[in-house]
């Protein structure tokens, strides 16, 4: 009797999910034709009072930042990952590592959000972490195996009906048999050239040796580069363990990126990368190197490519560096203007932990990179060892602040210059 109660049960669910699925399919294709799909106009908003938003703030007090910064709770984001800042209206489109997108909503200018609700609600997204935008107003968002865009979003999205397209369809931007829970948070960017590009991890810590081609021809491990409407798809570069994190720096086009190095190597190595691509077609070490210039065991043996670049910059072991941007704006000194921000999530495979912060890096004239110190730490209680949040992903806003990401605390915080 119990066995068969299981049965029925899990017969059911699979059932549910197989028309939640059809549903979502369904209003893809209405959305796409610009027709309505029934939901709710009625959003469900993100409570942005309250004990949770208190606690945020009570342990921002520990966040230490350069003399004039500061930094103070934006919104209450559940699972706060990648994020997009629109063009025209400032609204913050920020993704997740489960289902569901937000539309985040200064209304009253004072910079801090009024309103965070579902994006596209009617939609069945499968882990949308990546989003990204184009300068003239397309939301791109890479979900785990699939790239939907949405023209004007910021015109759209009060209403749960949004226009939206596939750029490529479901099991499309990786093989299916090679989906998996590990590393599968992809980000994007439009490029210099008005391509999309994506980064595809790969899912193993090591990537087994009869899997390097394949890989290689598909671009996981790597970067890919396409047409905003997926035509053209080519691997842009490849040697890339998992990264999270990419921007182009508006001075030269050049794409850069962050990369998270090999597991169980030790407390201190492999170091975690931020690396400068310079042209198509470079290979950035992986799966030969682990991180840096240290080898791993799998591929001791074997010579890696002849031509491999290193990283522009080492960082410290296991910090899990994720998302970058490139600082254009004015409110921040003269020092920030040109250099690189970027977000380490932290560690959970260290003796010690270690991350948790923002980084900034600056830049030398060349386009090279110049130091790298630590901007804005706290979020890691170094006394007992537990995170009050891991930093995920860092943009500029529109007046010249920026946001940082947090997908342990659920939420996202402003930080602005005042000099005060």
């Amino acid at each position: 009797m119990k066995i068969s109660r299981v049965t029925t049960l899990a017969s059911a669910l699979i059932l549910s999910a197989g028309l939640a699925s059809a549903a979502g399919t369904d209003n893809l294709e209405k959305l796409s034709a610009f027709k309505t799909t029934g939901t709710d106009l009625e959003i469900p908003t993100v409570d942005q009072t309250g004990k949770h938003a208190d606690n945020v703030r009570k342990f921002l007090t520990n966040i230490k930042l350069p003399a004039g910064f500061h930094i103070a709770l934006f919104a209450v984001a559940p699972d706060a990952r990648h994020m997009a800042v629109g063009n025209n209206v400032g609204v913050v489109f920020t993704g997740t590592r489960k289902t569901k997108v937000w539309a985040i909503t200064d209304r009253d200018m004072d910079r801090v959000a009024d309103e965070v609700k579902e994006f596209a609600p009617s939609l069945d997204l499968k882990v949308p972490n990546g989003t990204c935008f184009s300068d003239d107003g397309f939301l791109y968002v890479v979900e785990h195996n699939r790239v939907l865009v949405y023209p004007a979003a910021e015109f759209f999205y009060e209403s749960p009906d949004v226009a939206a397209f596939v750029v490529v369809g479901q099991g499309e931007l990786v093989p299916v048999e090679e989906e998996s829970f590990n590393h599968g948070a992809r980000v994007c960017a439009i490029g210099p050239d008005n391509k999309l590009y994506i980064a595809l991890g790969q899912p193993h810590n090591v990537t087994p040796a009869d899997k390097v081609e394949m890989y290689k021809e598909h671009g996981i491990g790597g970067i890919i580069r396409m047409d905003r409407d997926g035509k053209n798809r080519e691997v842009y570069a490849t040697g890339i363990r998992n990264s999270v994190g990419m921007a182009f720096n508006p001075a030269n086009g050049e794409l850069w990126f962050t990369d998270n190095q090999v597991d169980g190597m030790g407390d201190d190595i492999p170091p975690g990368e931020l690396n400068r691509a310079t042209a198509m077609g470079q290979h950035f070490g992986f799966p030969w190197y682990g991180g840096g210039n240290v080898r791993t065991a799998e591929f001791k043996t074997s010579e890696p490519p002849a031509d491999t670049i290193m990283p522009e910059v080492e960082m410290v072991a296991h910090a899990a560096d994720l998302g970058m941007m490139f600082y254009t704006g004015t409110q921040f000194p003269e020092k920030y203007r040109g250099g690189i921000f970027s977000a380490q999530h932290g560690s959970w495979n260290r003796t010690t932990p270690i991350g948790a912060r923002v980084m900034f890096t600056s830049l030398a004239e060349d386009g090279s990179a110049g130091e790298t110190e630590v901007f804005a730490s706290g979020w890691l209680n170094e006394e007992t060892g537990e995170y009050r949040g891991r930093p995920v992903d860092v943009v500029q806003y529109l007046d010249g602040s920026i946001l940082v990401s947090d997908d342990k605390a659920g939420a996202i915080y402003r930080i602005w210059y005042d000099g005060q």
